[in-house]
């Protein structure tokens, strides 16, 4: 989608912050929060703290436009009938990259804009900072991160729908193995490359303890600081370690230079990323031909519930990349547990989030084809994919019940 597009869709969505400091200087050092209109009294006030500036913010304007797109359509068919056709007005805040200023804008719109719950905040080190304050407050906060921690620290509501990211890591482990395995490639080696964030931490400790089951040898485990500006030493410390298979843990930029440089440098080991900066249409443009046969895991795709997804594509120009399709079937577990709950409070909201399997529209679109949270609040149905890029599409190619491709696995796969 182009950026004027883009930019287009974005004035109906979030006041400018240009506008809103030329009406206030109070403002000046805080980020912004928008409102989706005029609330009329019954709306129900939803919070949504994604990432809109910064280096996250497309992630951020992928999560936004999903979750816009899925409460206009609850509220084109009549909004929230247990609560008289409550409408869900969205209350959209901009978290930056800084885990103090996310936890700055979730105080900020439960105390005067009254939300029911909390939507974000994609990355894993925002939305730890966000579980703190919504803990304290008691408001459901619902998340796609991947941090394990989010739902090991005994919180009462805190809401996963995707696999922990230490799942995530063992599927990218395990996945590659089976597929090269098939093509007939005995793995001995390998290198796990990650960021220093909560995100590549916890995927990262999952592909160590895959490695570790099946007795395969990790002879780089590699962390880099979050938007490293030179790949060249890393990818000299792989090319000498003789890995046959890297796995590198990466937000956008980063996926994106690593990837470059190794295939600048001639290096065609199989790259499978730790999706985020991976399965989003971004890292295939800005790489082009570069990019093509990278695999990744994600935990969605959306080749998995077209009937849905397209919707998404028809309405923003691309396709519905993984983040968009977690916050889309949040959206959509809210307004059903909404539905069940007959009401705002937010103990009632939590039983009704943890009593239910959500099974129908926008919630279908997560693998298992539903959510239903644990006592802990993890979505115990979820499992990652393994998609891989071919041409500029990402097609799920493993596990085997879940693929609607063949993998082209090869020295660049």
């Amino acid at each position: 989608m182009s950026k004027s597009a883009e930019d287009q869709r974005s004035s109906s969505l979030v006041v400018s912050r240009r506008t809103i400091l030329a009406g206030t200087g109070a403002a000046l050092a805080m980020p912004f929060i928008a409102r989706q209109g005029m609330a009329a009294a019954k709306d129900v006030n939803v919070g949504v703290v994604v990432p809109l500036s910064g280096a996250n913010a497309q992630f951020g304007i992928n999560s936004r436009n999903a979750i816009q797109l899925v409460a206009d359509e609850i509220n084109a068919a009549g909004g929230i009938k247990s609560l008289g056709g409550a409408k869900l007005n969205l209350i959209i805040a901009d978290s930056t990259s800084t885990p103090t200023t996310a936890a700055t804008v979730a105080q900020r719109m439960i105390s005067q804009n009254s939300v029911v719950a909390v939507l974000g905040a994609f990355a894993s080190s925002l939305t730890l900072a966000i579980s703190e304050v919504t803990e304290r407050r008691g408001i459901p906060l619902l998340t796609m991160s991947f941090s394990d921690v989010l739902t090991e620290r005994g919180f009462k509501n805190v809401f996963q729908v995707v696999s922990k990211g230490s799942t995530l890591g063992r599927a990218q482990f395990d996945y590659s193995v089976a597929l090269a395995k098939a093509s007939g490639e005995t793995i001995g080696k390998v290198a796990i490359m990650y960021e220093d964030t909560a995100y590549g931490t916890s995927q990262a400790e999952g592909l160590r303890q895959a490695a570790k089951a099946a007795g395969i040898a990790v002879v780089l485990d590699e962390a880099y600081p979050l938007g490293v500006t030179d790949a060249t030493p890393l990818i000299n410390k792989l090319r000498s370690s003789g890995a046959q298979l890297v796995f590198p843990v990466s937000y956008l930029n980063d996926s994106i230079l690593i990837v470059r440089t190794m295939r600048q440098q001639g290096l065609d080991i199989p790259t499978i990323g730790g999706a985020a900066g991976y399965v989003i249409p971004d890292f295939r443009k800005a790489l082009a031909d570069l990019g093509d046969g990278v695999l990744s895991i994600s935990p969605a795709n959306y080749d998995q519930a077209p009937e849905l997804t397209e919707r998404f594509r028809k309405r923003f120009g691309y396709f519905m990349v993984h983040e968009a399709i977690e916050h889309a079937a949040l959206t959509g577990v809210l307004a059903s547990a909404l539905e069940n709950a007959k009401s705002t409070a937010p103990d009632a909201l939590r039983a009704a989030l943890l009593g239910a399997t959500f099974d129908q529209g926008w919630a279908s679109v997560m693998t298992g084809g539903s959510v239903r949270f644990d006592e802990t609040g993890h979505n115990k149905n979820a499992y990652p994919v393994m998609v891989q890029w071919q041409k500029d599409e990402l097609v799920t190619v493993y596990p085997p019940e879940a693929a609607k491709g063949k993998a082209q696995w090869s020295k660049r796969g």
